[in-house]
């Protein structure tokens, strides 16, 4: 077996390797992935490249000779942020085989126990719409009520290995229907010797249980008197997760919308679908997922963003149904996507003939990839993307569908008669125009058989306003797309990158992980800023989503300190009626909470209560 060594330091602008074999290798090439386009070096010569991932030839290697090289990204302006932007995946492939280099550290540092003293005031996350303390305190172990309304608490308690909620020797308790509320609001009277709950309806009752569940842990099972009353303040309260970038495991998914349901989040958006992957076992194409959901050496997308020399996996649809039924236990619907035209180079590469063979175009995305957008005059293109839709929407009940949209890469279908002929034959100027008309049509099809279309922001440019059709429009670059389009007639879930992109850094400190493009986002960051920053488009804003990209993700496990105690804030922002949230309550709160946090064996980044 031969034995590497390989060190990497950042000085400046350039990524440092050091290489160490115990054997002689003739012209090694050193495969790996960085988070952005790479260049040549010294040391080296860079002889493919494919977005971020990179094979540089190396000189002849001698046994136990340090070979030392430079790595640069292709953009002057980046420089490594982190260790997130080092480089993922790496190994040599040699004219005997492959040798796996060591992984470099990855992830943030995470914490497993939080001490912090019994809290004076109710301590929940979300904080309720009104608390009004009264005298005393209510011992709390569980429910003496057994009430079907509540077992989704129940499955959750046991799911983050909790007690029973219900508990035969329990806290006596009352649960009311009442017509005043509206379906998803309760009001919980907390008294010396019982509990009683008002709730508009079963979603409301639902949030009441997971309210106590969340309290009896926060507060010793030593509840403080007094009446909660409560509701959310928007119906889309959302945690998105970027599953084609890495694959995440069915269980991590399923774990992470048992966090959610804990925070009364209720909005699953579940991408499986981009460049590097489609990782849905439809059977409309399965040759879809079967050539994309690997990637690596020998494979259609080779080792970006860590993959290094095999990394993938698919969901089948008995997994993906398993999914839609743990969230609605929680009263919590999952939206898939299917990205559309853009981010699509895995399908692109898979089915050819999606694109112009005719196109001369040089378009690029921002990640660095070629040709990763299907052509819209190609009639390949909508057989396989109406079938695609048609069967996702199948498996999925809540009646919407996310149609991806962003990104378009600048000059895209300029080389390309097919398009030229369809501007001419649909009155279309520009690449906006032909991606509006295209996504409009999409949309149509979707409304037409009673599903919701949904997509990012870039989806309102274009002629006639791009999708339309009642299209949900995701704000991400910021809020200014989303008060825009909601000032043409589109509802907007917010989700701007500065504030809930929680794949950000959270400092800026090289020993941190993680993203920074946007910007560093501390857990004080995720609540600093207004949801619906003018008034006269309140109406039109339903919601807020939190996001998750996972680029830099090397495991699952990586993904629990990126996002909490950050989404506690994400939480506080969707639910709360006040854009006021003071941080240090919060920030006190969230460190109560990660006592239950350590119950479900979910890590959290302690760097969140420095």
């Amino acid at each position: 077996m031969i034995d590497v060594a390989w060190d990497v330091q950042v000085e400046g602008s350039d990524i440092r390797c050091t290489i160490c074999t115990d054997t002689d290798l003739d012209e090694p090439v050193l495969c790996f992935s960085l988070m952005a386009p790479p260049a040549s070096g010294t040391g080296c010569m860079l002889i493919h490249s494919d977005g971020g991932y990179a094979e540089v030839q190396l000189p002849n290697l001698r046994a136990g000779v340090p070979h030392a090289l430079v790595l640069k990204y292709a953009n002057p302006d980046f420089r490594p942020v982190n260790r997130a932007w080092l480089p993922l995946g790496s190994y040599l492939r040699t004219q005997t085989g492959i040798i796996t280099l060591p992984v470099l550290p990855a992830g943030i540092a995470s914490g497993s126990e939080q001490q912090s003293t019994p809290p004076k005031d109710l301590c929940m996350i979300p904080d309720p719409m009104q608390w009004e303390p009264k005298e005393g305190q209510l011992g709390f172990n569980g429910v003496a009520l057994h009430d079907d309304l509540w077992a989704g608490v129940e499955t959750l308690a046991r799911r983050c290995n909790l007690p029973s909620f219900f508990n035969s020797d329990g806290v006596s308790t009352a649960l009311h229907p009442d017509p005043d509320l509206h379906s998803d609001a309760y009001r919980i009277d907390i008294r010396t010797d019982q509990i009683v709950v008002h709730y508009g309806g079963q979603v409301g009752a639902h949030y009441a249980g997971i309210s106590l569940l969340m309290l009896r842990s926060t507060h010793d099972q030593s509840l403080p008197c007094g009446i909660i009353t409560d509701q959310p303040r928007f119906g889309w309260r959302g945690q998105h997760l970027d599953c084609a970038r890495h694959f995440f495991a069915p269980d991590t998914i399923h774990q992470l919308i048992d966090l959610m349901a804990l925070l009364k989040l209720n909005r699953f958006h579940w991408h499986f679908s981009d460049d590097e992957a489609f990782r849905l076992e439809v059977n409309c194409a399965p040759s879809l997922w079967q050539k994309t959901c690997w990637r690596g050496e020998d494979q259609l997308i080779p080792g970006v963003f860590g993959g290094g020399v095999k990394a993938g996996g698919s969901y089948s649809i008995e997994q993906a149904k398993a999914i839609v039924h743990h969230a609605a236990q929680y009263h919590m619907d999952v939206l898939p996507e299917v990205e559309f035209p853009a981010h699509a180079l895995a399908v692109a590469r898979a089915f050819p003939e999606t694109r112009d063979p005719d196109d001369l175009g040089l378009e690029q995305s921002v990640q660095g990839y070629e040709k990763n957008v299907l052509n819209p005059a190609m009639p390949a293109t909508w057989a396989l993307m109406e079938a695609v839709t048609d069967e996702v929407t199948d498996i999925f009940p809540f009646s919407m569908l996310h149609l991806g949209a962003d990104e378009l890469p600048e000059s895209t279908w300029a080389g390309s008669p097919a398009v030229t002929a369809l501007k001419r034959d649909h009155d279309l100027q520009t690449t906006d125009d032909v991606q509006g008309w295209s996504l409009a049509r999409l949309a149509s099809r979707l409304k037409e058989n009673g599903i919701r279309p949904a997509a990012w922001e870039e989806a309102a440019r274009g002629k006639n306003g791009g999708i339309g059709n009642e299209a949900v429009l995701f704000s991400w670059t910021g809020q200014a797309a989303g008060i825009s389009a909601a000032r043409n007639g589109y509802d907007i879930v917010m989700c701007p990158a500065q504030h809930v992109y929680l794949d950000m850094a959270h400092t800026d400190r090289p020993d941190d992980w993680g993203a920074a493009w946007a910007a560093c986002i501390s857990l004080e960051d995720t609540v600093n800023w207004t949801v619906i920053p003018d008034p006269s488009i309140a109406d039109r804003i339903i919601g807020v989503q939190g996001t998750f990209w996972s680029e830099f993700t090397t495991s699952d496990t990586e993904i629990q300190p990126m996002i909490a105690p950050r989404i506690f804030g994400i939480a506080t922002k969707g639910w709360c009626h006040t854009d006021e949230v003071e941080p240090q309550r919060l920030k006190l709160a969230s460190s109560r909470l990660c006592t239950l946090l350590s119950a479900m064996n979910w890590r959290w980044n302690p760097a969140c209560f420095d």
